[in-house]
């Protein structure tokens, strides 16, 4: 269909795009993200009239609200940056969504879930390796902290519990899945202070106003008479924020500001979306 070659042809090139800025500069230009929104529903919106068939108009207004409330949770988490989250909305538009498990959308979800995790994990260890003895003193801070060390008791323990409840199974496959799971929850308690520990000593960093870029993600709430000017709940800073920044800095109020480099994830959205194109959904081919 000509609709569908056109919509996966501009996201192709879109991704390309962001993929390159992301990776240099840690942002995509709000013109890529909202582009590729307004063309996408500009794009729908006229096959819609063209063939007297409103489907393809609710079907991208469907993906972008879907997509919204998925990049609102991944930013309000601390997962993606505002760019990803603008990003992951105009692809929602473009792509649509006819909620079906085949449906390439949803595939595309999982997939970047999936690729996002594999992509995140490789990318975190190379910061590690990079910063090595910073980020081992980081590590170190982490895990005996006394809340760690509270909380990693309360892993421990019941991942041990788990795995005795293992045993007092009869049926083999049961018992795999609870061992495999206390294995698992043990595991993932680890990954977490490791992803701590990287964003903590590889992931913050202290710039100039002037040095701001749209986009930027603040790490605190900056906060000048009570008045607060912008922080991490905004969906990457504006430029009239940096603006003001510089004006308070020039007034002597503030000085530097503390920003996080997350991770570049619009290439993981593209290497996702050629997956996609290229098997389909990976968790049923790994199921199947």
């Amino acid at each position: 269909m000509v609709l569908n070659m056109i919509m996966l042809v501009v996201v192709l090139i879109v991704l390309l795009i962001g993929s390159y800025t992301d990776i240099r500069t840690r942002e995509v230009p709000d013109w890529v993200n909202y582009g590729l929104i307004f063309s996408a529903l500009g794009i729908r919106l006229i096959y819609s009239a063209a063939e007297s068939d409103w489907s393809y108009i609710i079907e991208g207004a469907f993906g972008f609200i879907v997509f919204l409330a998925l990049a609102y949770a991944m930013f309000y988490a601390g997962q993606w940056g505002g760019g990803d989250a603008k990003m992951v909305m105009g692809l929602g538009a473009m792509l649509g969504l006819r909620f079906n498990v085949l449906d390439f959308s949803i595939s595309f979800l999982a997939n970047t879930f999936l690729v996002g995790a594999i992509y995140g994990l490789i990318w975190t260890l190379s910061l590690a390796l990079i910063r090595w003895p910073v980020f081992k003193r980081e590590l170190v801070k982490v895990m005996y902290s006394q809340k760690m060390i509270r909380i990693r008791k309360v892993v421990i323990i019941s991942s041990i519990v788990i795995f005795i409840l293992a045993f007092l199974l009869d049926d083999l496959t049961q018992k795999i899945l609870v061992f495999t799971f206390s294995i698992f929850f043990l595991a993932t308690y680890y990954l977490w202070v490791f992803i701590r520990a990287v964003e903590n000593s590889c992931m913050y960093k202290l710039v100039e106003p002037e040095r701001l870029t749209e986009g930027d993600w603040i790490a605190k709430d900056i906060i000048v008479g009570g008045k607060k000017i912008c922080g991490p709940k905004d969906l990457g800073i504006e430029m009239k924020q940096i603006k003001m920044l510089i004006k308070l800095k020039k007034q002597k109020k503030i000085n530097r500001i503390l920003i996080k480099e997350g991770i570049p994830f619009v290439p993981s959205f593209l290497l996702a979306f050629i997956a996609t194109y290229l098997w389909g959904n990976l968790f049923l081919g790994i199921l199947g």
